[in-house]
């Protein structure tokens, strides 16, 4: 059974960092792209950054060049580092593998920025 355990996150003010953690177990972990996704209150879910096996991210168009996406294949986490966070960052921000059925998800955890 995949599952995706998803620490960090907080509060922040605007302006500040933050960097999400993801621990996969239960699938190759190598072998599968990874993702970010978050929902904001009263909105979709959203893809935030996706990062392939080989390292190769991308990003929706509002984070582009403040938040990058890594991964560490020998000890399969995923992060996700947030720089000038602004109020719009506001969600919970769910860690994934996209390409596995059924697709697994974290748990969720909640970033607020706010002054």
């Amino acid at each position: 059974q995949v599952q995706l355990v998803q620490s960090g996150g907080g509060l922040v003010q605007p302006g500040g960092s933050l960097t999400l953690s993801c621990a996969a177990s239960g699938m190759r972990f190598s072998i599968r792209a990874m993702g970010w996704h978050r929902q904001a209150p009263g909105k979709q879910r959203e893809s935030v950054a996706t990062i392939t096996t080989n390292g190769n991210a991308n990003y929706a168009d509002s984070v582009r060049g403040r938040f990058t996406i890594s991964r560490d294949n020998a000890k399969n986490m995923v992060y996700l580092q947030m720089n000038s966070l602004n109020p719009e960052d506001t969600a919970v921000y769910y860690c994934t593998a996209p390409n596995v059925r059924p697709q697994p998800w974290g748990q969720g955890t909640q970033v607020t920025v706010s002054s």
